[in-house]
C-alpha cells in the first residue's frame, strides 16, 4: 500500500492562508492593510496569491521578533 504525501503548494490562496493560521479572513485584510500580512501577488482577475516562500518568511520573522 503506498502512502500519500501532501503537496506543499507552492502559492496560497487566502482561504488556504486563513485555515493555515486559523485566523478570519477580515483579520488578514486588516493585515493586510496595516502591512503586516506577508507579501501578496495581485492577479490580472483580482485574486491574490502569497508565496509559499514569503509566508515562510514572514512567519520566520515574527518569531525572530518575539
Amino acid at each position: 500500500m503506498a502512502t500519500v504525501t501532501p503537496i506543499k503548494r507552492t502559492h496560497l490562496t487566502i482561504p488556504e492562508l486563513c485555515a493555515e493560521l486559523g485566523i478570519a479572513r477580515s483579520t488578514f485584510y486588516d493585515w493586510r492593510a496595516a502591512k503586516k500580512a506577508p507579501r501578496c501577488i495581485k492577479l490580472p482577475n483580482g485574486d491574490i496569491r502569497i508565496r509559499r516562500t514569503d509566508f515562510d518568511n514572514w512567519l520566520q520573522s515574527l518569531e525572530d521578533a518575539a
